[in-house]
């Protein structure tokens, strides 16, 4: 559009150029005491003369005046390209695990004032996985600006960082100053927040935690029920000396936990080393009515207090539909022994060893000889328990 305007004031010109050199006309100047006298073509040719030069002049005085704003907009430019270049390089050097020459040119990015909350960042990963903890802490320890997410990518890396080190107490600190800056219902810090509370052992946060990712899709459901399952044993662990507390507890866990067996196993185990073994009992014949398993089964016949008769007969009920379950035998055994029935002890020891031989199991007969006065005997079963191989118990 500019090129054509031009056309059109020269073809303009041109035109008034023959008129006038087809005009005979004249143009006098008087300025007193001075007349010069001009023929009309030479006044038009000098008045375009005068015209051009004039524009030429005005065109080089700005230029003149622009001049000092091109030359900083040039510097700026080339600096971007540089900083543009370094931090292309830190990113590709720190991904192929190049973490020395990633600082680098982080650093010469932050110089160049390409995205320095970005690189700030990167040198602070890049100094983390060198070990050099205190450069690592000067980065991020360097106040933030308004750049939006600044403060997130900081304080979520250093909640990393503590994390890596279990310090999750300042991991928590520094999430707090997130959720303080408006930085809620974050994927990323709730699932740094749900690591940092399990190194704090708080594990009712924990379960808070699990349950606010699940809504959002975020947690496998597998995971989420491990982390759970988890959260509750610690719970119960925690509360071992005061049998009140054990009792509140299972009482407020899920039903749908409660049934489990890895859950039943465990839990009955801690009641039983706290000297609850009423509620142990209530667990383990709670889960077995839901959903039987040989090793619950088996760990029925350590809840061992007092008059073991009812124990006794509900071990027997169960007997009816699982006559051939080795754990269920070995229990009935173990809760006749304590009873001290002795033949009836016998008697279900050695079934249990015809359906499947155990080192418990021999080495329960061997407690019921030396009860019975059977130094002899219960050398041998020592001997026969010593020899059995099961996994996870053989060196």
């Amino acid at each position: 559009m500019k090129s054509l305007v031009w056309v059109l004031l020269l073809f303009a010109a041109a035109v008034a150029l023959v008129i006038a050199a087809g005009h005979s006309g004249f143009v006098l100047l008087v300025y007193p005491p001075y007349r010069v006298e001009l023929s009309f073509t030479l006044f038009v040719l000098a008045a375009l003369g005068v015209f051009v030069l004039g524009y030429l002049l005005l065109r080089g005085m700005t230029h003149a005046l622009q001049l000092p704003a091109y030359v900083r907009r040039f510097r700026a430019e080339r600096a971007q390209r540089k900083g543009r270049a370094a931090m292309l390089e830190a990113l590709t050097a720190y991904f192929e695990g190049r973490y020395a020459i990633a600082e680098q040119a982080a650093r010469r990015a932050i110089m160049l004032g390409e995205q320095p909350a970005l690189n700030t960042v990167l040198a602070a990963r890049a100094a983390h996985a060198l070990h050099e903890f205190g450069q690592r802490d000067t980065y991020l320890d360097k106040p933030g600006g308004s750049v939006p997410g600044e403060d997130t990518m900081r304080l979520l890396a250093k909640a990393e960082f503590e994390l890596e080190q279990h310090q999750p107490q300042s991991a928590l600190s520094a999430l707090q100053a997130l959720k303080a800056g408006g930085v809620r219902n974050h994927v990323g810090v709730m699932t740094l927040e749900l690591k940092a509370q399990q190194q704090a052992h708080n594990w009712d946060g924990v379960l808070d935690l699990v349950g606010q990712l699940e809504k959002r899709n975020a947690i496998q459901p597998a995971k989420a029920q491990q982390l759970r399952q988890h959260a509750w044993l610690q719970k119960l662990r925690a509360s071992t000396g005061d049998g009140q507390s054990l009792r509140t507890l299972w009482k407020k866990m899920p039903g749908e936990l409660r049934r489990t067996t890895v859950i039943a196993i465990r839990a009955a185990r801690i009641f039983m080393q706290a000297g609850e073994c009423a509620l142990a009992r209530q667990v383990l014949t709670e889960s077995l009515n839901a959903e039987w398993d040989s090793g619950l089964v088996a760990l029925y016949g350590d809840c061992r207090e007092g008059s073991v008769v009812g124990q006794i007969e509900q071990a027997e009920a169960w007997l009816a539909a699982h006559h051939d379950d080795a754990g269920l035998l070995l229990a009935l055994g173990k809760l006749c022994l304590h009873q001290e029935l002795w033949g009836k002890a016998q008697s279900y020891l050695d079934a249990s060893l015809s359906v499947q031989p155990s080192r418990e199991a021999y080495t329960t007969l061997a407690q019921l000889a030396e009860k019975q006065r059977k130094p002899d005997e219960a050398f041998k079963y020592y001997q026969l328990a010593t020899a059995i191989n099961e996994p996870g118990k053989n060196g």
